[in-house]
């Protein structure tokens, strides 16, 4: 705080010296304390006094300090989640709910009636117990009750209780008028939170199969429950990696594709991955990964690395790896991720392929940086792009999910107070929220799992990977969540580069884009708005699976399928449910789809370029920074 006040006291020091007159003082107006008084008092306090006087400099500098620290260690107790964000959107709900007699005779006649169906299944389950059918059935997605032990007396009428009783909040917290969508869904989604909290699955003496292992086992699971429980709190308190993730590590196991690092700068490396093949396309492939990730989720192990695919399939692959940032990094901007990032990556290609075209291919975050990037090279002429590739990437941030519910004014102003302490957001603090999202697979599950069934789920190469997690830079974080998720600048043409506008309507590269259909982090249908900002040929790809385990999608692994269709720049366009109802639905792996897409738009094979002069041997250094 010291520090922050005699910065404003030089400020304004410097401020006078350069000729700027300082604010006359008003007489008349009382001294901050009699002068005698002033005369006895320490120095610190005199000099306190004359950071004040002719302004308030010291008291904003202090003031601010004060606040941000307050925020800051607010947020570490609430996991960065605003308290007057989440009070605005109830008091929003609750005064409108106050407000509307037609809404509360509405839920009042929703209790009576799911009152009157809940003691007429009980009843039939007294007279036939275990031969009922339910009264209300779980969502699809919600596996906590799929067992056949919550079928019997009487486990089926506390999850079916407590399935009404959700049901019945849902209903409380939607459809009220005039609270806004973004509080409704705030609203809902922290009750649905809050009530998950007690599911009877996550008790023991309310959940029949915890019951019976703890019958079968005397009791053991509970002991190695319990032991789980204490190593799990060791390993956060001390900032260790989860249970099994030790046995994974890069350039071990993981990201073992051969290559070498043959640029690097404080922002990132870039990998040139050796050839494997005789002769490889002219044009080259440049992977973009999000800042917010180690690359190597496209470089796991062998039997289901991207990279590797890419390699053995006659590409020539680049791959960005990003710093992982730290408090000196605090200033970085979006600006210095395009042009230490993308750009030169770029320039860097160009220079050991001159001549060539690049397949410029960007995933998650990456994929928007590559689409700012590929907006602003249109805008300037520069058609070294072959074409664009997406992967769960948005442009349009309207319906981004429900990450949108810890974007607004308020929490974005928590949030950069919690980056300022440090210079960056913890991973832990993304991490939270991304597993908040998923609470009944990533939370619930996996503590009953571990402290009441006294198992260890066997880590896998993307688990152990979802655990190497990185930070943000505070500045390009900051700019990244106002610019994009909270005024969507993109897609609406305020966005610039090098101080002037860029828009996606500019891109002329085709372009791939992929999504997925159990994506909470990117929504496919938020990914599909690629189609109303890009005037050029759009091949949209959506595939099964999540965020993560739908990009990685192997072929040698029977599972899962695809959707995919080419929207030229003559065809009209076809919204997101005609588009699923059109698109046929293909059984397997959706990367041989992209590779002949990739290979239709690149020339004959050709011999494999020269390596480029190498610093170090992929998977180099910054992907090992902790």
């Amino acid at each position: 705080m010291t520090d922050d006040v005699a910065q404003a006291t030089a400020a304004r020091t410097n401020e006078t010296s350069s000729g700027k007159e300082t604010p006359p003082r008003d007489e008349s107006a009382p001294a901050l304390t009699p002068k005698p008084f002033v005369d006895a008092l320490p120095s610190a306090f005199l000099a306190a006094e004359r950071a004040t006087d002719g302004g308030s400099f010291g008291y904003a500098a202090l003031g601010d300090v004060i606040d941000r620290t307050l925020h800051a260690s607010v947020a570490q107790l609430t996991g960065g989640l605003s308290p007057a964000a989440m009070a605005e959107a109830y008091g929003d709900w609750a005064i409108h709910l106050a407000s509307s007699p037609g809404k509360q005779m509405q839920l009042v006649d929703k209790a009576v009636r799911k009152s009157w169906r809940f003691a007429n299944f009980a009843w039939r389950c007294a007279l036939q117990q275990n031969g009922s059918s339910p009264c209300i059935e779980p969502l699809p997605q919600d596996k906590r009750f799929a067992g056949e032990a919550w079928r019997h007396w009487p486990y089926t009428l506390l999850y079916q209780g407590f399935l009404l009783n959700q049901q019945w909040w849902h209903n409380a917290t939607t459809d009220v008028g005039g609270v806004t969508k973004q509080h409704e869904k705030a609203v809902d989604f922290a009750s649905r939170q809050f009530l998950d909290m007690f599911s009877p699955s996550n008790f023991l003496f309310t959940n029949p199969e915890a019951l019976k292992r703890t019958m079968e086992t005397g009791g053991l699971n509970l002991v190695r429950g319990l032991q789980n429980f204490l190593e799990d709190m060791e390993r956060q308190a001390g900032g260790k990696k989860p249970f099994g993730a030790d046995a994974f590590a890069p350039g071990r196991n993981l990201a073992t594709t051969p290559g070498k690092v043959v640029y690097r700068n404080r922002l990132m490396e870039l990998i040139q991955y050796a050839p494997t093949t005789e002769t490889t396309r002219p044009e080259p492939v440049l992977i973009v990964p999000a800042w917010i990730m180690k690359y190597y989720i496209l470089d796991l192990s062998p039997h289901n690395s991207l990279v590797r695919y890419l390699v053995a399939q006659g590409f020539t692959v680049f791959m960005i790896s990003w710093k992982n940032p730290g408090a000196d990094d605090r200033d970085l901007d979006m600006e210095d991720y395009l042009r230490l990032g993308v750009m030169a990556a770029l320039d860097v290609v160009s220079r050991l392929m001159p001549g060539r075209k690049i397949h410029a291919t960007g995933y998650c975050l990456g994929g928007t940086l590559l689409s700012i990037a590929a907006a602003a090279m249109a805008r300037d002429d520069d058609r070294r792009l072959q074409s664009l590739t997406l992967f769960a990437a948005q442009t349009d941030f309207t319906e981004a999910g429900e990450l949108t519910l810890f974007i607004n004014e308020s929490q974005l102003d928590f949030l950069e107070d919690l980056m300022w302490e440090h210079g960056y957001l913890d991973a832990k603090q993304m991490a939270g929220a991304f597993r908040l999202l998923r609470s009944n697979d990533l939370v619930w599950s996996y503590a009953l799992k571990s402290y009441l069934m006294g198992e260890r789920e066997p880590m896998t190469d993307l688990m152990a990977w979802n655990a190497d997690a990185t930070r943000m830079p505070y500045k390009m974080h900051s700019e990244y969540l106002r610019q994009l998720f909270l005024n969507n600048d993109l897609a609406e043409g305020r966005l610039r580069v090098d101080g002037r506008t860029i828009a996606a309507h500019d891109i002329r590269a085709p372009i791939f884009a992929v999504g997925a259909e159990r994506d909470h982090v990117a929504p496919w249908r938020s990914v599909f708005k690629i189609h109303l900002l890009a005037d050029t040929e759009v091949t949209f790809l959506l595939t099964t699976g999540g965020h993560n385990a739908g990009i990685v999608s192997e072929p040698a692994k029977k599972r899962g399928g695809y959707r995919v269709a080419t929207k030229t720049e003559q065809a009209h366009y076809a919204d997101p449910d005609e588009w699923f109802r059109l698109a046929p639905m293909k059984e397997g792996s959706w990367w041989p789809a992209w590779i002949a897409w990739l290979e239709a738009r690149s020339g004959a094979p050709v011999p494999p370029p020269v390596m480029g002069p190498a610093l170090c041997d992929a998977p180099g250094t910054y992907v090992l920074q902790a």
